[in-house]
């Protein structure tokens, strides 16, 4: 059983396409692509924080085509969709260390070394400040697929800033 991250799938979103510049010319090509690379790598016993953002409207069996058991953080488009999540931050301890997740980077928590954000999309992958590392776990960086906490710990190890 493993964990995974993730964020910003955006699915039936149109416009994040144009947005974000995504290498698809259809909602439903992206929605395919999205939806085989997460099961590719998730499996049903998985579970997977997805921290916002999940669909523009409301597709209640989308989640049904999903691998993994899901943990949702509320983002900032997760209103008008089936979600119903009323999480807006949590505190995990994983790979011995406790990390903050949240949706959106202004959110993050200073009092953890690490945060794992989204909302930003393609705009950075890592980020420093006042101490703190900031994670963007959005599909937009990672190849459109969701990442272990070995990948995000390579990813730090790895940043210069």
């Amino acid at each position: 059983m493993k964990t995974y991250f993730t964020s910003d799938y955006h699915l039936f979103h149109n416009n994040i396409i144009k947005y974000c510049e995504r290498p698809f010319k259809t909602i439903e090509e992206m929605n395919e692509a999205i939806i085989k690379n997460h099961n590719s790598l998730v499996k049903e016993e998985d579970t997977v924080f997805f921290l916002g953002d999940f669909c523009f409207t409301n597709k209640e069996d989308i989640i049904k085509k999903l691998n993994g058991h899901f943990v949702f953080i509320k983002g900032n488009h997760d209103h008008d969709n089936s979600l119903k999540t009323i999480i807006r931050s949590c505190v995990i301890k994983i790979g011995g260390q406790e990390i903050y997740l949240v949706h959106d980077p202004d959110d993050y928590n200073p009092k953890f070394r690490i945060n794992l954000v989204a909302h930003v999309h393609n705009l950075w992958k890592v980020k420093k400040i006042k101490g703190c590392t900031l994670v963007n776990v959005g599909v937009d960086v990672w190849d459109f697929k969701p990442i272990t906490i070995d990948m995000i710990l390579k990813e730090i190890a790895g940043s210069v800033q």
